[in-house]
């Protein structure tokens, strides 16, 4: 049986360069002007948007990693439904996608490839998308993902800037995915636990994103890599707001809290740690436990969005019915204080 998961130390969203580094490369990247690119890498938001027409604008994005988990079918399964992620997380609809393959073909049998590329293909047209083609490199650990292509309105795009005081945060998925997997790794998680992890990265955000569009929503993220704390920071830094984030109220997977508590802290916690660590304020009685799970790695995470007050519960209400039934309140948008997120 081949096991994906033993070729590799960090994998899924944790093996991402850390978002410390990743601002120091981009500070000097030259920033290209156009009227027709309504989101660009300046705000760090999710996907890149031009607009084509009046009607039309096209989002366009990547994701790739090596395996977050054991079985090829599964592993194409979450690497398709993260990088599509980021166009549901801006409100649009996935067109089509070129798949991005490296795959060490005299260490691994090309059944594996077939069976990783099947599962990606699969949920791609679940997510509404077809494959038109891809590039493939022979290279060891695996990594498999997609570059994107989706469409969305152009007064309809949702992004990280738009979150105003006044507004609830609600979080459609439950975090702690790495934590999962780093206690999958070293035998210390029951299969229920860790399959429960595996079925909530499989979740598409396509759902959410349709509600979060009849909900005339403007402002949300993914929560991927850079953990929850890491992608609020940079919602509420583009915003120009505070957001204050409650660690009680964050929907945590099964075993996901037993497992910080024993000591399974995976190095990316503490690479988002030192991302955030400047623009955090942790409350003085915050449990250490919930802190580290919010600066865990996720992988396929759920969404963040900012939703006018008067309407957050009936949002919550939407989102379990479609599917998202951990969907909760976690915080609020309040206006701007020394730090971008505030931790209690």
């Amino acid at each position: 049986m081949i096991d994906l998961l033993s070729t590799v130390e960090y994998g899924g969203c944790s093996s991402k360069l850390s978002a410390t580094d990743l601002k120091i490369v981009l500070k000097n990247m030259r920033r290209v002007k156009d009227d027709r690119l309504l989101v660009s890498i300046d705000t760090g938001d999710d996907a890149g948007v031009y607009k084509l027409t009046d009607d039309l604008a096209i989002i366009q994005t990547t994701d790739f990693f090596p395996p977050i988990c054991s079985d090829p079918y599964e592993f194409g399964q979450i690497a398709v439904a993260n990088a599509v992620s980021d166009v549901f997380a801006m409100g649009g609809k996935v067109l089509t996608a070129l798949n991005l393959v490296m795959f060490p073909k005299d260490k691994l049998p090309l059944a594996a490839l077939t069976s990783i590329l099947r599962g990606g293909a699969d949920k791609l047209e679940e997510a509404g998308g077809i494959i038109v083609g891809g590039h493939t490199i022979d290279d060891y650990p695996p990594k498999y993902g997609l570059a994107v292509t989706g469409a969305v309105h152009p007064d309809k795009v949702i992004t990280n800037t738009a979150a105003s005081v006044g507004d609830m945060l609600i979080l459609t998925k439950p975090i702690g995915t790495g934590v999962v997997v780093a206690g999958q790794r070293i035998d210390n998680v029951s299969q229920g636990s860790y399959k429960n992890a595996l079925e909530n990265m499989k979740l598409l955000n396509k759902n959410a994103s349709a509600i979060m569009q009849k909900y005339e929503i403007r402002a949300a993220t993914d929560i991927t890599g850079f953990g929850l704390l890491g992608h609020a920071y940079q919602m509420a830094l583009a915003s120009k707001v505070t957001f204050r984030m409650h660690s009680k109220q964050v929907p945590l997977l099964d075993s996901a809290y037993e497992l910080v508590k024993t000591g399974c802290i995976p190095g990316a916690c503490f690479r988002n740690q030192e991302y955030v660590k400047a623009a955090c304020m942790f409350s003085s009685d915050l449990d250490y436990n919930r802190k580290m799970l919010m600066l865990d790695a996720q992988t396929s995470g759920g969404l963040l969005i900012s939703v006018r007050n008067e309407v957050a519960d009936d949002l919550v209400s939407d989102l379990r019915a479609g599917n998202y039934p951990s969907s909760q309140i976690i915080g609020q948008v309040i206006p701007r204080t020394r730090d971008q997120i505030e931790v209690e």
